[in-house]
């Protein structure tokens, strides 16, 4: 478990964004406070985790591993969150993926003891920071990738200059045209492979790519892609492998965002006769809290191609719930958040339910056509269908429960987040580091 202990005892002064708080209040004293968010009892706008749908998240991802016989590091740059965290480490977690060494210095401050940073060292700041933390702390686990000679160079320089006592592992980035970083051919990634090996400062960990940035307009053309990058991936493995140019005692491969992970547990699942065990890892961070928009949809697609998916799916447990503060127009509400409280990335968020404060009865689906069509900093303008009895009903300090695109962009904007239970009952809350 990790270290959480000083999150709680931490105290939350009037002004923390989603409380309405008039004294100070130390976080383990929460749930005490029996607050309901339809009691309209927390401030508005307000972000909630919906816990039951968390926990069956988790577990699901547990299973998927399980079944397609790989490994979990999970990116942690989803959340930020110290207790998410722990939660996925208790679940069976390998590690967790970060995409900055200060996100890799918050994760070990709470105890995180293996890191996969999936990105590069350049900074030699930053360099010189993991490498201090890697000489404080030998147990401590801690990769990272490189895609050029260049690279190498640096970071072997930086290993010599600081006095570690055991070398860095490093994971080369097999990239594809058009991409992102990552080599843009097997000879220029094994030439950086042959490099990292001849340096007694670096070690060959693994091999790693991203295949994310493989979705597209076309599904069938995104498929045909992501599989054959798959395998470019296995192809360099076995390769460097037969070169003997690996030097820790398992060979990572690594791959695995939150859109096509099915494709990846299924290219990594056959068997490689290789020279040591692999260790296959998926990196999918977002399906903690699921979505309602653009990963919805894409599970969806992944049911139809994989019958080992279980068919209760992933469920949204992210909501932001805000006010209707102003009925401008007949079929216009503008409600009480914006860009400053939810993603817009991708898609604008989805209104799901609305409730009125003191009603006895559970929230109301919203009708089909209700969307949010724009949204400024602190608002959003949620259209009505102009047939329903919405128009007629719906009220000044009524709430709202939007869902939302791509969690990333919403986590970032809450430094605390209420945990509640299926009734909206706030049991507890989660801290974020961004």
């Amino acid at each position: 478990m990790l270290n959480l202990s000083a999150l709680a005892q931490q105290t939350l002064l009037p002004g923390t964004k989603g409380l309405a708080l008039s004294q100070p209040l130390q976080q383990r004293d929460i749930a005490q406070q029996h607050w309901n968010v339809l009691n309209a009892d927390t401030s508005f706008p307000v972000a909630v985790l919906k816990q039951t749908a968390l926990q069956h998240n988790l577990q699901w991802m547990k299973k998927f591993c399980t079944t397609m016989n790989v490994v979990l590091a999970p990116h942690g740059k989803t959340t930020m969150s110290p207790q998410l965290f722990d939660m996925q480490l208790e679940n069976g977690a390998w590690g967790i993926t970060l995409a900055t060494v200060n996100q890799a210095l918050i994760a070990h401050r709470f105890g995180v003891q293996r890191v996969l940073l999936a990105n590069q060292l350049i900074s030699r700041s930053d360099t010189q920071a993991v490498l201090a933390l890697m000489k404080a702390d030998p147990q401590f686990e801690f990769f990272a990738l490189t895609d050029s000679l260049e690279g190498v160079q640096r970071m072997a320089e930086q290993v010599q200059a600081s006095g570690l006592n055991r070398p860095l592992p490093l994971l080369v980035e097999l990239g594809f045209a058009g991409g992102r970083t990552g080599c843009r051919s097997q000879e220029d990634a094994l030439a950086v492979a042959r490099a990292i090996h001849q340096s007694p400062y670096l070690q060959l960990a693994g091999i790693e790519g991203y295949e994310g940035l493989l979705v597209g307009k076309h599904r069938d053309q995104d498929l045909i892609a992501v599989k054959a990058f798959i395998n470019d991936l296995i192809t360099l493995t076995k390769q460097a492998d037969t070169e003997g140019l690996f030097g820790s005692e398992n060979i990572l491969l690594s791959a695995g965002g939150s859109a096509y992970f099915d494709l990846v547990g299924r290219g990594f699942e056959q068997t490689l006769q290789l020279s040591r065990p692999v260790t296959a890892i998926l990196r999918s961070g977002c399906y903690v809290t699921h979505d309602h928009g653009f990963y919805h949809h894409l599970l969806h697609e992944m049911q139809t191609r994989e019958s080992a998916v279980d068919m209760d799916n992933l469920r949204p447990a992210l909501e932001v719930w805000s006010m209707v503060q102003s009925r401008p127009e007949p079929d216009l509400a503008i409600l009480s958040m914006g860009k400053r409280d939810a993603s817009y990335d991708i898609d604008l968020p989805f209104p799901v339910q609305t409730h009125r404060p003191g009603s006895a009865s559970a929230p109301v689906d919203l009708p089909a056509g209700c969307k949010i069509e724009k949204m400024n900093d602190q608002h959003a303008y949620l259209r009505l269908p102009k047939d329903s009895a919405i128009c007629e009903t719906l009220q000044v300090g009524d709430l709202i429960a939007c869902g939302i695109s791509h969690p990333c962009t919403t986590f970032d904007k809450w430094p605390l987040i209420l945990v509640v239970d299926d009734q909206y009952q706030v049991q507890s809350a989660i801290n974020t580091f961004f």
